[in-house]
């Protein structure tokens, strides 16, 4: 085990939990200075973001009735938890005491949030891409989770540029973005129709099995309490519009000709995945990137993604047997914000 490579990776974890968990901020720090903990973390199964996935099995015990001090930390347990600043102690002595039962978490469970709010920025592309083709959508999201993503057409929306809400006004999951800098995407009144909704995921989190639910549940980070009151009324949904999912357990780049095969040419094949690609090996991205193209020799399709090469979101358009390769701009990594450079075709 390389311990400098995993302390530096706790340490990266800290600054990106600045400003949004002082709880996981502070024990990040420590756990980055901490051999047994770097030790235990270590059991996370290959290619795992190591730091969410050991944060996850703790909160995920804790939530479940694991009893022990560390509880009165987290501000999703407790409505007052204690400041942070005292917490490594206590949270050292939990996993220590509660090792066997961390391990197997560890070595099984995937960190699979399916963070609903990225829609926010999922749906300005979507629509620009309908109004391009004037062809119904039809989508393949890979590393789909349980799918939250694909009813992005079932939510409302607005935007801190202007007053306007997108979608049912009275639907229940209501979903507010900040668009930073000068661009500002186009957003019809009226969502693109869609034909398809297919996703894929080497384990899919059916949310009607508890402990699938859980176990997502336990992965948002204690002080969000608005990502967890999303994820429940996302959950409601997708409960409520489950016949309009196909969800498939399996390598979705094995897949993805033969998919496309399926769906009628009268379509537009939106393929899409965020924050997916840093857990692809590399050979894996490529092969992806260039069964895409091949497709794209015979029929017009669409792939938006991040994390593939750098953080920002992009957008590649094989229409008519030409590419366009553009950046969509930079995102938040739970949809808080976004920016927006992808210009009117």
């Amino acid at each position: 085990m390389d311990y400098q490579a995993l302390s530096n990776r706790f340490m990266r974890f800290a600054e990106e939990c600045s400003g949004s968990s002082t709880l996981y901020a502070f024990l990040s720090k420590n756990i980055a200075a901490n051999k047994e903990l770097l030790e235990l973390s270590a059991h996370a199964g290959k290619g795992q973001p190591i730091p969410n996935l050991f944060f996850g099995a703790v909160h995920f015990l804790l939530l479940n009735g694991t009893e022990h001090e560390l509880r009165n930390y987290y501000a999703s347990i407790v409505s007052e938890p204690k400041t942070e600043t005292e917490a490594f102690p206590v949270f050292l002595d939990f996993c220590l005491r509660n090792r066997q039962a961390i391990i197997p978490l560890l070595q099984t469970k995937m960190v699979q949030t399916n963070e609903v709010r990225r829609c926010a920025y999922l749906l300005p592309i979507f629509d620009s891409i309908y109004r391009k083709t004037n062809k119904p959508l039809a989508f393949i999201e890979i590393g789909t989770s349980a799918g939250l993503q694909l009813l992005w057409d079932k939510y409302r929306y607005t935007y801190s540029f202007n007053n306007q809400v997108y979608g049912n006004e009275q639907e229940s999951l209501y979903i507010h973005a900040e668009v930073r800098g000068n661009g500002k995407p186009i957003i019809s009144e009226r969502f693109p129709p869609v034909e398809r909704r297919i996703g894929i995921d080497l384990h899919i989190n059916d949310v009607t099995d508890k402990a699938s639910y859980q176990w997502m549940y336990a992965l948002i980070w204690p002080e969000h309490h608005e990502r967890r009151a999303m994820f429940k009324q996302a959950v409601s949904l997708v409960r409520k519009h489950k016949e309009k999912l196909q969800l498939i357990e399996g390598n979705a780049i094995d897949m993805l000709v033969e998919l496309v095969e399926e769906i009628p040419m009268n379509n537009t094949v939106c393929i899409f995945h965020t924050h997916v690609a840093n857990q692809i090996p590399k050979q894996e991205k490529e092969r992806l990137l260039s069964d895409i193209a091949q497709i794209g020799e015979s029929r017009d399709i669409f792939h938006i993604y991040n994390n593939m090469w750098d953080r920002k979101l992009h957008l590649d358009a094989f229409m008519n047997k030409e590419v366009e390769s553009r950046v969509v701009g930079e995102t938040d990594g739970h949809g808080r914000w976004f920016t927006w450079e992808l210009e009117e075709w």
